[in-house]
């Protein structure tokens, strides 16, 4: 079968189970494969577009085939991963990455971590309210707030019944 594109846009808005309920709802309606490999139904769903036009998308099925599973990659990004897997950001590359931040200008890295939390909590988080964070290390804000939106997702997906979110949560450095 042929890989579809879709381009949709969830909102981080609601509830841990609003999010999961609206994420699922879009999968449910792909069509299903008539067997592995070729015959397997693959989908790109394009949700977030960067300020440089990159876009963060996520690939079904997944590496581990977990049903809801989904992989969450960065068009022409590159995490130091090989083969194919240099797109795809990571938990420890995100928390790598914020440490640095971190160390570098912990007054800016207040702001960004209250941003951080307004994802976490399940609420958008407008251009406006990031576009003032700059550090000279990594990645930009804007990029790591709109792809720890979908490992947040992706953990409140593959773990509903445990901790979701609260396990990539764990993994940000503190405010302080």
């Amino acid at each position: 079968m042929e890989r579809q594109y879709m381009e949709k846009w969830f909102s981080n808005e609601g509830t841990r189970n609003d999010v999961r309920k609206r994420v699922i709802a879009c999968f449910m309606e792909e069509s299903p494969g008539t067997g592995a490999g070729s015959d397997s139904s693959k989908y790109n769903y394009y949700v977030e577009t960067l300020a440089d036009g990159n876009r963060v998308y996520l690939t079904r099925p997944a590496f581990l085939n977990k049903g809801f599973d989904f992989v969450i990659r960065v068009e022409n990004a590159d995490y130091g991963h090989k083969g194919a897997y240099k797109n795809v950001p990571t938990h420890r590359d995100i928390s790598i990455d914020l440490e640095e931040k971190k160390k570098e200008n912990p007054e800016m890295y207040k702001k960004l971590y209250d941003l951080l939390k307004k994802v976490f909590e399940c609420q958008d988080v407008a251009e406006i309210e990031y576009s003032a964070l700059h550090f000279e290390y990594g990645l930009t804000p804007e990029h790591i707030l709109k792809v720890i939106k979908w490992l947040f997702i992706e953990q409140d997906i593959a773990y509903w019944n445990y901790s979701g979110r609260n396990m990539t949560w764990g993994l940000i450095p503190s405010r302080n």
